[in-house]
């Protein structure tokens, strides 16, 4: 139970099917405790495991506070910060649900002889007895689904995980707290990384690594200087505002480069890539495929599915090559395949194909 409305609601719809329900907080870094940051809308705070201990009483269940802080710097905090440096742009609420909440809290609940762990997240997991496996669906409600974020459950966990809010809208989800009469009906979603206090990326690397990192260089695709900026960890693929430059067309982040702290700038044609190499693949719907595999692929949370073919290479690696290039693929983000609305399942990427 986070301290938002959506893990509560999904104790409470478990109470009314008639589970045996526990809430648990998992106490996951110290930043500043004093408030919710309302500003950038982040979890973890004091307030907010006020409001699931709150939402706990009310329901009527118990209500843990479990330690995970040395876990998540470890597996997430450490991860971010080294990705970033490495010119990489990664997902650290991938990395917490991978380590923390479906590894950690799995076992400890098995430990403690419950029998499934379930979370707020707006997905659905199903039975295919014709496989035999598990499978992750999209939410019904579209707009909130959240599959991108689970792509890399194991069948061992998707057994184990009750997902009761994939098939509500959110505004249902709202209408049952205040029903319940839960203090966090109205609460507004967290939308930002909850260890980074001030919205600034680059802020908290500098003062997580105790260093101050030098400026950088703007180049284009022939490698030609165009001018200073402000050191390669301040800047996105694909981002076009916030350069410090102008330009006569439009010009993006399509590159950086950690060894010479550069960040190259292009058109939107020279951002397009055909596809890319995935690393630490993980897969859902079936076994590692032996042949190609028509697929549906997001390279971003936010970004629509785009046709593509899945190709299995050696170990845990995989080629994704695109029906039409696509623009802004960013190293260190995730791929998520689909075939209708199931998880096929994804990875890392690794590096992008030209």
């Amino acid at each position: 139970m986070s301290g938002g409305v959506d893990s509560s609601t999904a104790a409470a719809i478990l109470l009314d099917r008639g589970y045996e329900v526990y809430g648990a907080t998992l106490k996951l870094w110290d930043g500043n405790d004093n408030s919710c940051n309302t500003a950038t809308r982040t979890c973890c705070s004091l307030e907010d495991v006020e409001d699931a201990r709150a939402s706990a009483f009310k329901l009527g269940i118990p209500f843990y506070v479990l330690n995970m802080k040395q876990l998540f710097e470890e597996k997430v905090v450490q991860y971010f910060v080294d990705s970033y440096l490495a010119g990489e742009t990664p997902n650290p609420c991938i990395a917490c649900n991978q380590y923390v909440k479906f590894q950690a809290m799995l076992h400890k609940a098995l430990a403690l002889e419950m029998d499934y762990i379930a979370t707020g997240h707006y997905a659905r997991v199903v039975y295919d007895e014709a496989s035999g496996r598990y499978l992750l669906k999209k939410a019904l409600d579209n707009t909130k689904d959240q599959s991108y974020v689970l792509y890399m459950l194991t069948q061992d966990q998707l057994k184990r995980l009750l997902l009761p809010l994939g098939d509500y809208k959110k505004t249902n989800v709202r209408e049952i707290a205040e029903e319940k009469g839960l203090v966090n009906a109205r609460k507004p979603d967290s939308q930002d990384i909850c260890f980074v206090q001030n919205g600034s990326y680059a802020d908290f690397i500098k003062d997580y690594k105790g260093i101050d990192l030098p400026e950088g260089t703007f180049v284009d695709t022939k490698g030609n200087v165009l001018g200073k900026n402000k050191g390669m960890i301040h800047y996105t693929i694909g981002q076009r505002k916030g350069l410090g430059m102008s330009f006569k067309e439009p010009r993006y982040v399509i590159r950086k480069d950690s060894r010479k702290n550069t960040v190259t700038l292009g058109s939107q044609q020279e951002g397009l890539v055909s596809g890319l190499i995935a690393r630490d693949m993980n897969y859902i719907l079936y076994e590692k495929p032996a042949e190609e595999k028509p697929v549906m692929a997001r390279t971003r949370y936010s970004q629509k599915e785009v046709p593509a073919r899945l190709i299995a290479l050696e170990g845990d690696k995989a080629k994704i090559l695109f029906e039409n290039p696509q623009a802004f693929v960013a190293p260190g983000q995730s791929v998520v395949l689909y075939q209708d609305d199931n998880v096929v399942g994804g990875g890392i990427i690794h590096e992008v194909l030209p």
